[in-house]
This record gives structure tokens, C-alpha cells and sequence, in this order.
């Protein structure tokens, strides 16, 4: 059965080999996308899927629809070191959510000012890369088809 994993934000869809982070350039954490959120101030970040919560940090979070398949979307890179800082959280670890659903609302300042990239990676966890189709680059609003799996 194929699922439609929808874009958590509004941006610019870039191949993850643009992404300035080797773990996520070279698909080591797993396949998928990248979205540039372009110059916005702050940015409401959606679940990509409807499934379990199953890890929230401030700066990135995993949807999981079964047991061993999860969507992992990355706020921006190396935000962890901001502890926080610039991140609400709508929904707790744990819970169910569908896709659409707040998830954190991000105030990129602190980014920025960190000089982090604010570019943000949607990858599927447990999968290989030619069971998906990938958004082509460029533009993309929240909840629009980003990566469908097959």
C-alpha cells in the first residue's frame, strides 16, 4: 500500500545532497528530502504523516506509522546546540497525531543568529531509497505531496 508523506512547512524542496551536513547529505540516516524554509521569521511545523509520536526534541521529531517505519523531520542543522532556544512544542511525545497536526512552532531568529542552517530534512527511517518517489526542487506549501513510499 502506498503512503503519501505530505511537507511539514512551506519552502523550497532540495535534494538532501545539499543539505550542509554529511550524516543527512549522504543519506546515512535514511532517504528522503530537504525543505529551504527561505527568509520567513517563524515557521509552524506540521506532522508529514498520521501515526505515534514516538520521539519529540525541540528540534526534531519521528513519526512512526508501524513499528519498524518512521519519519524523522530535522529543524534546521545542528539547532540542538540551541538548546531549545526559538522552539514551542504543540504535541507531546507519545501521542497519535494526523498529518496536518502542529507539531512545533519554530522562531528561526535563533538560528540565524547562531548562524545554524535553518534548512530542514524529512527523512524516512527503515526504507530504501527506491521504494520512494521525491518531491521535485522547488517550491512546496505545507501538506503538499512531498515523498510518496511504495
Amino acid at each position: 500500500m502506498a503512503v503519501t508523506i505530505a511537507a511539514p512547512l512551506t519552502g523550497t524542496v532540495i535534494p538532501l545532497t545539499e543539505v550542509p551536513d554529511p550524516v543527512f547529505a549522504k543519506a546515512l540516516v535514511g532517504p528522503g528530502v530537504a525543505i529551504d524554509p527561505g527568509e520567513v521569521a517563524t515557521l509552524t511545523v506540521t506532522a508529514p504523516v498520521a501515526g505515534k509520536l514516538t520521539s519529540l526534541k525541540p528540534h526534531a521529531y519521528v513519526i512512526s506509522r508501524q513499528p519498524d517505519q518512521g519519519v524523522l523531520v530535522h529543524l534546521g542543522i545542528d539547532t540542538v546546540h540551541l538548546k531549545g532556544a526559538g522552539f514551542t512544542l504543540r504535541a507531546e511525545a507519545g501521542q497519535q497525531v494526523e498529518a496536518g497536526e502542529e507539531i512545533v512552532v519554530w522562531d528561526l531568529a535563533a538560528a540565524r543568529e547562531a548562524e545554524k542552517s535553518v534548512v530542514v530534512p524529512v527523512v524516512v527511517l527503515e526504507t530504501d531509497a527506491e521504494n520512494l518517489t521525491l518531491a521535485e526542487a522547488g517550491p512546496i506549501s505545507s501538506g503538499d505531496p512531498l515523498i510518496r513510499i511504495s
